[in-house]
């Protein structure tokens, strides 16, 4: 097999992204560095399923090195791991100083058969992306050259086992790009299992991610399957991932390289087999540079990163958007975003949306089923889109009621909209909102059903 060009610290450091011309994608693949003999320094390519090295001619990869079998030990891929397999040869497979007969390599390992060695290290490619020529996939909307050039790109991955990570500011839509790469995959016919660690407080995650045996801790009354067991052979979309602390990191690293879970209080694994979406509002590699989120998980989940952009980078697809979310809510006032008055469009056309497709969402939900503008005079959509009388002169009809009503009428369209704005800032993360309005988590758990309001699928 030839020997690939050679690898720098740059490109190692490179991660498997949608680059910042945004016309190309880069894919990790994997290769070997041999770090002895005569050649040394000579890499190869791990292509195809299946990959045998050996001293044999009918080797994939051949070893000049009489220490090494003739066919001394094979590399299988799917689409998320390397597993290295010993054939049965003499003087044995070590991976990282162990010797193995079979074992999930990461970057970095070292592999030694009989006295070769060799490094396991990633290589990256770019591969031109050509826009989608659609402007909808699997629910997702968006005609502007930013969406099509991701569309084009789920129509690659979505089809695939590749875990995929999701990165975006929150309201972007990161929660429903995973449902339609659920969608269009292979494992749509089972459910969509959702695991969101910012909803989750930090000392329940193990075991709502892994499970626990009854007794395992106090409360633990009855035996309780994790989420990574509830999506066996279907997909696990695990949101805020990069919530999850240091110290959960290396027993989910170990799931995804042994494809097993341990439930909190076993010593038994459990074989799983999901396929992972995971999202975060985070810079996952700038996370990984100040030692806040592990380096081997990383590069085991960023097998494809997409990241998606601010609606305010998108502004082409806001009239198409506002047609789908009226379309759903079955308008009567409003019915297209054409309908608007000039003036309105040229408003929404320019705000910020600081809160991406979850605040525009809310804005025309609130208009349509009030069946109000969506704004009033003046006003601007981070205002809340909420109505206002007509004339502005005369006293708003609440004030002419008996003390007690007013007040509750007042203090409940209060609650309604802090809490609106509250959930849209916080990616409607019950306990970062708690957090931020200085509430009790509890009573704050009440409010959202108290007033209709409901989470999203947009993470």
């Amino acid at each position: 097999m030839a020997a690939d060009s050679p690898d720098t610290p740059e490109r190692r450091s490179r991660r498997t992204v949608v680059v910042d011309d945004r016309s190309q994608i880069q894919l990790q693949r994997c290769k070997l560095v041999l770090m002895s003999s005569s050649k040394k320094g000579a890499e190869f390519e791990l292509k195809g399923s299946e990959v045998t090295v050996g001293s044999g001619d009918d080797c994939d990869i051949r070893i000049e090195d009489e220490t090494v079998s003739k066919r001394h030990f094979a590399i299988a891929r799917d689409a998320q791991s390397f597993l290295v397999r010993d054939l049965g040869s003499t003087n044995g497979t070590f991976l990282d100083n162990a010797r193995v007969k079979e074992a999930y390599m990461r970057p970095g390992s070292l592999l030694r058969a009989g006295e070769a060695f060799f490094r396991f290290e990633p290589v990256y490619e770019r591969i031109e992306i050509v826009p989608s020529e659609a402007s909808t996939f699997h629910g997702l909307i968006g005609r502007s050259y930013r969406m099509r050039q991701i569309f084009a790109v789920l129509e690659k991955v979505a089809p695939t086992e590749a875990t995929i990570l999701l990165q975006g500011e929150t309201g972007t839509g990161k929660g429903a790009v995973a449902r339609a790469i659920h969608e269009a995959g292979n494992r749509r016919d089972g459910p969509f299992v959702v695991f969101d660690c910012g909803a989750i407080a930090p000392t329940l995650v193990e075991s709502e991610l892994f499970g626990h045996e009854r007794g395992a801790f106090t409360g633990a009354v009855a035996q309780r399957r994790g989420a990574l067991e509830e999506a066996h052979n279907v997909t696990l979309f695990i949101d805020e991932l990069s919530d999850v602390s240091l110290n959960l990191q290396p027993k989910l690293l170990r799931v995804l390289e042994d494809r097993e879970v341990t439930r909190v209080g076993s010593n038994k694994p459990v074989k799983v087999d999901c396929r992972i979406i995971a999202a975060t509002q985070r810079d996952l590699w700038n996370e990984v540079q100040q030692n806040a989120f592990r380096e081997d998980l990383y590069f085991r989940l960023a097998v494809v990163t997409i990241p998606l952009p601010p609606l305010r980078e998108r502004r082409d697809d806001i009239p198409l958007l506002i047609d789908g979310m009226l379309t759903d809510l079955a308008s009567e006032r409003y019915r297209h975003f054409d309908d608007l008055e000039p003036d309105l469009q040229r408003m929404l056309l320019a705000h910020e949306w600081p809160g991406n497709i979850r605040e525009l969402r809310n804005a025309v939900e609130r208009a349509a089923l009030m069946q109000q503008p969506f704004v009033g005079q003046g006003k601007r959509p981070d205002d809340g889109g909420l109505p206002v009388a007509e004339d502005t002169g005369s006293l708003p009809a609440v004030f002419s009621l008996p003390f007690k009503d007013a007040k509750e009428q007042l203090v409940a369209a209060f609650e309604k909209e802090y809490l609106t704005r509250l959930l849209a800032r916080s990616d409607n993360n019950i306990a970062r909102a708690a957090r931020e309005a200085g509430i009790d988590r509890k009573h704050l758990y009440t409010l959202p059903g108290k007033h209709g309001l409901a989470g999203s699928d947009e993470s």
